[in-house]
């Protein structure tokens, strides 16, 4: 399915393989889809010429912070099952944070890529399912977690969002979706960012996911709870079509 390299922290991956796909295609304007952007993060795309494309659930809660960000050139929200996502416009697609927290994930996926020219470069970040904090997060009542957001997570405005997690959204459940689908997976990484982890009571969060970790006898491990991932789509046209 692929050879993946070790590399260097998320940013800096991304930032590398943006510019390298800039400048494959000999500095032609580079058409970005950003799905998730509800998030407030932003990729850093200075001195290169790129037209970025938003688009997200339709939530109150995530409608303000797409409408601040002034990095999008146009955004839509949607349900991800309908969200206009014209096919093969994109040459990059950024999925951050989505996967996790929709339905159908898959199904949507598979649209997402349909937008992705031949070639393109799919880029994800995504809270591993099969990690300690991964599992504590599904595994809480919706309520629950309301209750306990403004405690544990300090300043992050879109949360807390639903917590869904999908097969597919694990590292084995992505492997397989890409052998499936002919897709490349070129560079893989794990890192922590769960907000509970940065918040109040991060020690507090810290100490539960590592109960979750032994009890689980390192099933579901404490060491990260984020996976990226650089994903290629095939100019092989015999690999299936997206």
């Amino acid at each position: 399915m692929s050879v993946v390299r070790p590399v260097a922290a998320r940013g800096d991956l991304f930032d590398r393989r943006i510019r390298e796909q800039w400048t494959d295609q000999l500095g032609r304007r580079l058409d970005i889809l950003i799905a998730g952007c509800g998030r407030s993060g932003e990729l850093r795309l200075d001195r290169m010429d790129t037209r970025v494309t938003g688009v997200d659930e339709d939530r109150p809660e995530l409608r303000d912070v797409v409408a601040s960000r002034a990095d999008l050139d146009a955004w839509a929200l949607d349900d991800m099952r309908s969200v206009p996502i014209p096919p093969r416009s994109f040459d990059v697609v950024y999925i951050e944070f989505l996967l996790e927290r929709i339905k159908h994930a898959e199904l949507v996926l598979d649209r997402i890529l349909g937008g992705l020219r031949p070639g393109g470069l799919l880029l994800v970040r995504m809270r591993d399912r099969d990690s300690a904090y991964g599992f504590c997060t599904r595994a809480l009542p919706s309520w629950l977690r309301r209750a306990l957001w403004r405690r544990f997570v300090a300043d992050v405005p879109e949360g807390p969002l639903p917590a869904v997690y999908e097969p597919v959204t694990s590292r084995e459940g992505m492997q397989t979706f890409c052998l499936i689908r002919g897709l490349q997976i070129t560079d893989e990484a794990k890192d922590t960012s769960g907000p509970a982890l940065y918040g109040p009571l991060g020690r507090l969060a810290e100490s539960v996911c590592a109960l979750v970790e032994r009890l689980s006898a390192g099933r579901l491990p404490a060491t990260h709870d984020e996976l990226t991932l650089v994903i290629r789509k095939p100019q092989n046209h015999f690999a299936r079509l997206i």
